[in-house]
């Protein structure tokens, strides 16, 4: 029924462990060869089934669906996906009046690599990162709309910026389910009120994966002067409001970023609080700043390493922005600082940091090890989908 990738001798070690990528090397041959996006079988050198994914040329040539010998169709589809929404359900985030946006497929944590899909209150948003998940989205589409019933609206799919080449040149962002004429919701999260644009907005529209840490921040923010670095949206400048923050530095340098921040502020709080907004490079805005005025500095840059071969350039890079904060950071500050560069593991991100500290010559204390929700699940077989790294530092 499907075509057939036959592995060298000893290269299924890694899917006896259930990892869910094949890297081209360990392909010896092809029966019947696939075309890009296809669903393959995936069988070792003695001709023993091991597992059906989606082919694709490149480094990783095939993703993993399933271990199991089951037809990849719209039940199996409903299923993976039903199962992800109980999860959801589980954490306590698929039915919240408090907070109407959540992960509900993570990737490989949700053993469905390359499909992303946020909800944002009555909005799905999908983004396929190959072309076999690209090549779903309608079934995928009809599997939301009857799980969801009507309280979905309408799903759009945003995946014309993370295909392949060669498949994203026929793909464009548009909603496959319903519409919104002016793409904006407003969600909630925690409570506080956020402007999502998905047809503009990074990613899927809005960073979901800080959620939890935008509400520890809180605790820390009380009659704090703030420095809300990479602010994005200015998730991390609302939380600090909510917190007590006196003032509040919104940097990004996005003119779009701080504008729907400032949005943000206002839906919230009005005009009445003291929050200041900068379009400015923020290693040069805290390079500039006066030292000893913040109390609390947020760092949660973009990914400095898409793939391992920046790491290096990377490291140095976190390492130059967190040793400017804690030059400039008040004496017994709160300094968060955050990478979501996944290839940049735990512990390359401490030791940049550690190098940071030590440029200082302060003392500085790890006061909470942070990382992504529960709605971002890592699948134990795949640790690459740990990439949400976080420490909350007490800087003398």
């Amino acid at each position: 029924m499907y075509s057939r990738i036959i592995l060298k001798h000893n290269r299924d070690e890694s899917l006896k462990r259930f990892h869910p990528w094949i890297f081209s090397g360990a392909v010896a041959q092809y029966i019947d060869k696939p075309n890009e996006g296809d669903v393959v079988d995936v069988f070792a050198a003695d001709n023993r089934f091991i597992a059906r994914g989606h082919y694709q040329t490149g480094s990783i040539i095939c993703r993993i669906l399933t271990f199991e010998d089951e037809k990849i169709d719209k039940n199996f589809w409903r299923k993976r996906i039903l199962n992800a929404y109980r999860l959801r359900e589980k954490t306590g985030l698929a039915q919240n009046k408090h907070t109407d946006a959540y992960r509900l497929i993570h990737g490989e944590g949700d053993m469905l690599p390359g499909l992303i899909i946020d909800i944002y209150g009555q909005t799905a948003v999908i983004q396929a990162h190959s072309t076999g998940m690209f090549r779903e989205r309608k079934t995928i589409c009809e599997v939301l709309t009857e799980l969801f019933g009507n309280k979905l609206t309408a799903i759009f799919d945003k995946s014309s910026a993370t295909l392949p080449f060669n498949t994203n040149q026929n793909a464009k962002d548009e909603y496959i389910f319903g519409n919104n004429s002016e793409n904006e919701t407003v969600i909630l999260e925690n409570d506080n009120k956020f402007i999502v644009n998905p047809a503009v907005g990074q990613k899927t529209g809005f960073f979901i994966d800080q959620r939890e840490n935008r509400k520890i921040l809180e605790q820390y923010a009380d009659k704090s002067i703030v420095l809300n670095a990479f602010c994005y949206t200015g998730g991390f400048s609302v939380s600090a409001f909510c917190g007590g923050a006196n003032l509040v530095h919104s940097v990004d340098s996005s003119q779009k970023a701080v504008e729907l921040t400032q949005k943000n502020i206002e839906l919230n709080f009005g005009k009445n609080v003291n929050h200041q907004a900068f379009v400015e490079d923020v290693f040069s805005f805290i390079r500039n700043a006066e030292n000893n005025f913040y109390d609390l500095i947020i760092l949660d840059p973009p990914a400095f390493a898409k793939h391992n071969s920046a790491l290096k350039n990377a490291i140095q890079a976190y390492k130059r922005l967190n040793a400017a904060a804690f030059a400039k950071i008040k004496p017994d500050g709160i300094l968060f600082t955050f990478s979501c560069s996944q290839a940049v593991d735990r512990t390359n991100f401490r030791n940049a940091v550690f190098s940071a500290a030590a440029i200082s010559k302060r003392n500085v204390r790890i006061l909470h090890q942070l990382a992504q929700p529960a709605d971002h699940p890592v699948n134990i077989y795949h640790p690459e989908g740990e990439y949400l790294k976080g420490l909350v530092l007490y800087v003398e």
